[in-house]
């Protein structure tokens, strides 16, 4: 039986060849746990060049639901909440991962996924100015992802209106990269990583989706922002014992420049996939510039698509109508982009 094409998710396939090579190279070593062994020493060294901070807390973590949900624990206070889109990853798509950890999510409308940072700041008044405040849940942390649910990315411009509420009311600045590959390499973005380090408090740079195995890197730009922060991942349940297999995923993405690379093919199928979609007269639901192309599809034509294609789900738009996202990742190739047009 025919195999489908895939374009449902972009962490279906392994890891970039580069990282499968060096864990073959290295797999007979003896090596200290825990992420202290000399290969993610080198991880650590190279993410904080490539993001310009010399002080910079790196550690790598396996997954986005666990980053999130460590992360935003450690950043809060037991009675503070974390103010997200009503789209975000953590208010939809966690199961509810961050409110099993103590945390209210408190969602706030969006626009193509992306929060407003006036709709922020006038959140934020109004909770000041409530009388009863004190029986509310308070806002301690403003969670944006880099690129949102929707593909779409917020510009350096937003980020500094972001930071400057953050500074305002004392509140945690934290970015969810779990596809931040993809938002470097799209040509529309103006946010690199020496300014994520420049204006969060702390954010994570998604390999899982982005060609490794499995993992995440967290940086912490100010290494104090955390006081034992190496416990509370061990407290949670999230420290690797043979973290090197973290180390070499991260020591390759961030050599020679791989990870700023990884996307480039990615973004221009997505690309091409929409060329497609508009010359054949689907309907786009949004403008999305990363890799996440969300499509208005009627019902015959997706029930002949889900025949030779996998996609996702995203929200039924009317009783005739589905919105579905295709997706395509670091590995995707100009042969599977042709064939998904074709069928097209």
């Amino acid at each position: 039986m025919d195999e489908k094409l895939s374009f449902g998710s972009d962490y279906t396939k392994g890891a970039h060849p580069q990282i499968l090579q060096r864990m073959v190279q290295t797999n007979m070593m003896d090596t200290p746990g825990y992420g202290l062994d000399e290969i993610s020493g080198s991880a650590r060294r190279r993410i904080r060049e490539a993001c310009a901070c010399e002080r910079a807390t790196v550690e790598f973590l396996v997954g986005g639901t666990q980053t999130n949900a460590v992360m935003i624990d450690a950043l809060l206070q037991s009675y503070q909440g974390v103010i997200a889109a009503m789209t975000g990853h953590i208010s939809v798509h966690e199961a509810g991962a961050i409110e099993a950890g103590g945390h209210k999510v408190l969602v706030l409308p969006h626009q193509c996924g992306k929060l407003s940072a006036d709709d922020v700041k006038k959140y934020l008044e109004d909770y000041h100015n409530d009388a009863n405040h004190e029986h509310m849940v308070m806002p301690g942390m403003i969670y944006l992802s880099q690129p949102t649910e929707y593909g779409t990315l917020y510009t350096k411009k937003e980020l500094q209106a972001f930071r400057k509420i953050c500074d305002a009311y004392g509140l945690s600045l934290y970015v969810d990269g779990a596809r931040l590959a993809y938002a470097l390499a799209c040509p529309e973005n103006d946010v690199m990583l020496p300014d994520l380090a420049g204006l969060c408090d702390a954010f994570y740079i998604g390999g899982t989706k982005c060609g490794a195995l499995f993992g995440e890197a967290v940086v912490l730009p100010d290494p104090g922002r955390i006081p034992g922060f190496f416990t509370i991942i061990k407290q949670h349940g999230a420290l690797l014992a043979k973290g090197r297999l973290l180390g070499i995923q991260f020591d390759e993405l961030f050599r020679d420049g791989l990870y700023m690379r990884i996307g480039r093919s990615a973004i221009e199928g997505a690309e091409a996939i929409r060329k497609a979609l508009s010359e054949k007269g689907y309907r786009q639901c949004f403008g999305s510039p990363t890799n996440q192309i969300f499509c208005i599809m009627e019902k015959d034509a997706l029930k002949a698509l889900e025949e030779k294609v996998e996609y996702s789900f995203w929200e039924k738009y009317d009783d005739a109508h589905t919105v579905i996202r295709l997706a395509t990742d670091w590995g995707t190739t100009e042969e599977e982009i042709k064939a998904l047009t074709d069928i097209l």
